[in-house]
């Protein structure tokens, strides 16, 4: 008796599972080794460029990327090289910062929500449905506007307005693990919900509240870059991704590229690394899932 032939799409599939572990761990390596390079820089970079990153030299602006200055010179003499490194110390900074905050909002409101129940589920979500109906670009322009120019002010910006999926997240899955058998043998028990949600609940969801801190902090430096691009949030002489690049508008119309292309590779690349670390986490989590870059 023959064994029947594996279909087509089959061999298929299993023809590409190896190439596609491959394609995933190099994608994983990239990310770790980028993400990696990028905190060296920000560490490093600073203490052994002996410069000062705000130092105006006149007579040496828009230089071309040499030796003395790897990145080239802004339209003021200043080294490009450092302010991007400075500049990406402030957009981690707004962005670790401002993940880990919403994280922590959205995590409080979305267990609540989902312990809780009834009236104060339907109130906290009416809450969560009316901060997603302002775009989040406009309402984070209007609290920066309530503040002092600073980056504590945008880190509460950017903030308030991205705690909103991680409470969605956070609800859903506390509702699907209400009703789990140990949930309900510990609330026969005599646990409180109090109890039941500090002790079973809240440990449970950790790991994907976790994942989407991580997923957070790329759209964050996005987002603390679009309002430097705007000119809000940051004083005029701290050095920002966003700022450098609204800066060098007139410099690239008139030729010169560097002052524009560097500080856009310093948002782009660190960006992307930590979004291809975390789509790889979230894939190990959720293997029939297909990982997003959420910006």
């Amino acid at each position: 008796m023959t064994c029947d032939a594996p279909a087509p799409a089959e061999t298929e599939w299993r023809s590409h599972g190896p190439k596609r572990r491959s394609t995933r761990m190099l994608r994983v390596r990239t990310s770790a080794v980028l993400v990696g390079a990028t905190v060296l820089a920000v560490l490093l970079v600073p203490p052994l460029v002996q410069l000062d990153q705000q130092a105006v030299d006149l007579a040496a602006k828009l230089r071309p990327p040499s030796w003395a200055h790897p990145f080239g010179t802004d339209d003021v003499g200043r080294d490009l090289l450092l302010r991007c490194v400075y500049g990406l110390r402030v957009s981690l900074l707004v962005g670790v910062a401002a993940a880990l905050t919403a994280t922590v909002v959205g995590t409080a409101v979305g267990a609540a929500a989902g312990a809780l129940g009834g009236w104060a589920d339907r109130a906290l979500m009416r809450v969560v449905d009316a901060f997603s109906s302002v775009p989040h670009l406009l309402l984070g322009i209007f609290i920066v506007a309530m503040f002092r120019p600073g980056v504590w002010p945008v880190v509460i910006s950017v903030a308030l307005t991205h705690w909103l999926s991680t409470a969605r997240i956070v609800r859903a899955e506390v509702l699907s693990l209400r009703s789990r058998p140990y949930v309900d043998a510990a609330v026969s028990g005599g646990a409180s919900r109090w109890r039941v949600t500090v002790r079973h609940l809240l440990p449970a969801v950790l790991p994907q509240a976790a994942l989407a801190a991580v997923l957070m902090v790329p759209h964050a430096m996005w987002h603390e870059s679009a309002l430097s691009f705007l000119g809000l949030g940051l004083p005029a002489h701290t050095a920002s991704l966003g700022t450098l690049i609204q800066t060098a508008r007139g410099s690239l119309l008139a030729g010169q590229w560097w002052p524009t292309l560097f500080p856009g590779l310093f948002l782009i690349v660190p960006t992307l690394a930590i979004a291809g670390l975390a789509g790889a986490w979230r894939e190990r989590i959720h293997p029939r899932h297909r990982s997003e870059l959420m910006l």
